[in-house]
């Protein structure tokens, strides 16, 4: 889907490469990193996704014929062919030799810290910029989105907003990062093929109004449907509803089947599902749940439990698949170190600004993840992999002051490899093994840090040699003594 698509790219990345090549410069090295400024949602972490797609479009990166001729079609301000031709020859030929690593896919990312690193030919680095963070961006917001609701949810969380999100490639994307981030299905059919998604749904309202009455709709769908019957019981009237939903279960039981759930879409959610669950229970069908939709989000969920809805599973669709609230994470892909071919050390770069969120940590940045004895996560620590860390000490870059002492706690590297020379060398894992590591991880978070009102910091510092080289390039490239 995104694998062989090398014109997924901004044309200033194409005018640069060009420029690389004709100066002389591309095939010298560089390190970029993936880092986002501030955590999604006004909350305290993020969930990375995308990974599997990053890995698959590096190694199969090529400019195909079609793509060469349509490159060669771009024009200057002048009317004139704006690449040429040995530029374009230089594209048709070329195979990546890029190293990625990166956080494993379901992992707690933090704001300010390296999530992704790659490295190789500048010219290289530079053209594959744009996709990566189209790709990781994305699925890593509506993965934490999806994380956030199925926190509160205390059910199974349907994903069902294909029909609202961002273009068919958007949904699709959408409804697997929405399984990463903890949903237990996807209404989603093509993400089903494409991923391997549990797939689920129910019937609309139209089904309903079809029939010559709503009793009718219920018993034919359960005729044709008897081990998977969800009734939609707000079409008209939803006591009454509920009531034709528990004369269909009975008449399923005679036929040895039973009713899944009803389904409530409008409304009251808390009165409406009350009465329901009292109708269903006064019936002798507590086997029968209550899913509920609606424009849900996180605090909407959160405050219907809060209120003592009686509500077992839940379907989220335009909230979820759109990020509501938030249309974009602020992900972006900075140099931090070059080297010329054949040199053995690499030279620290950094980019200042005159707004300091925007001042980049220069070196070949990498970042240990340290955690207590019962494996709650404590600290990160960003280090510069030419200039080990000689304490277990981490510092706020933004004030010295700040700092945390992690001495005697464990750690592990956060960035593992996922290519090498261009090729994956990726561990093979499914979508679920991946939903997996996110909800084990997500669980390794206090609970300070995972809440939405005003959560805590999760502590994200700067190792002292790292923080030292920072301050030194900015003296220097300010032309401070």
């Amino acid at each position: 889907m995104i694998e062989k698509r090398a014109l997924l790219t901004d044309l200033y990345q194409l005018t640069m490469a060009q420029a690389y090549l004709r100066s002389g410069i591309a095939g010298k090295e560089a390190c970029f990193y993936i880092h986002f400024r501030e955590n999604p949602f006004k909350g305290g972490y993020a969930l990375s996704c995308g990974l599997e797609q990053i890995v698959e479009f590096v190694e199969s990166y090529g400019f195909s014929d079609e793509d060469c001729e349509y490159v060669r079609s771009i024009e200057d301000a002048t009317g004139h062919a704006l690449f040429s031709d040995d530029f374009i020859d230089t594209l048709g030929g070329l195979r990546l030799s890029l190293d990625v690593d990166a956080a494993p896919e379901g992992s707690l990312i933090f704001a300010g810290e390296p999530v992704l690193r790659v490295m190789g030919p500048v010219m290289q680095c530079q053209l594959v910029e744009t996709a990566i963070l189209n790709i990781f961006n994305f699925q890593t917001l509506v993965a934490t989105k999806a994380s956030r609701i199925c926190q509160v949810a205390k059910g199974p969380v349907a994903e069902f907003g294909l029909r609202r999100a961002q273009g068919p490639a958007g949904g699709l994307l959408a409804s697997r990062a929405a399984y990463v981030g903890g949903c237990s299905s996807t209404s989603n059919v093509e993400a089903g093929k494409v991923f391997g998604l549990p797939v689920s749904g129910t019937h609309a309202h139209s089904w309903v109004m079809a029939h010559d009455s709503e009793l009718e709709a219920f018993r034919s769908f359960a005729r044709e449907f008897p081990t998977n019957s969800t009734l939609l019981v707000d079409t008209y009237n939803v006591a009454g509803g509920v009531k034709n939903a528990i004369t269909v279960a009975r008449e399923m039981e005679e036929r040895g089947a039973e009713l899944s759930a009803i389904r409530i879409d409008s409304g009251d959610l808390v009165w409406l599902s009350c009465m329901a669950r009292e109708m269903l229970d006064d019936a002798g069908l507590d086997y029968v749940k209550i899913a509920a939709s609606n424009d849900l989000d996180e605090y909407t969920i959160q405050s219907l439990n809060e209120q003592g809805a009686a509500i077992d599973m839940w379907g989220v669709g335009t909230k979820l698949a759109t990020a509501w609230e938030q249309p974009a994470l602020s992900g972006v892909y900075k140099l931090s170190a070059t080297r010329n071919p054949g040199d053995d050390r690499w030279t620290a770069q950094l980019k200042i600004s005159e707004q300091t969120a925007k001042t980049t940590l220069p070196g070949i940045l990498a970042v240990r993840r340290y955690f207590d004895a019962d494996g709650v996560y404590v600290g990160d620590m960003v280090y510069d992999e030419q200039l080990l860390p000689e304490r277990d000490l981490i510092i706020d870059p933004n004030d010295e002051l700040r700092r945390k002492d992690l001495s005697g706690f464990g750690y592990f590297s956060l960035l593992e490899p996922c290519v090498r020379g261009g090729r994956s060398v990726l561990p093979a894992k499914s979508v679920a093994d991946i939903r997996n590591h996110a909800l084990s991880d997500l669980a390794r978070l206090h609970a300070t840090n995972r809440r939405f009102l005003n959560p805590h910091t999760y502590p994200v510092g700067l190792d002292r040699a790292l923080l030292d080289q920072r301050d030194a390039l900015i003296r220097k490239a300010r032309l401070i003594d």
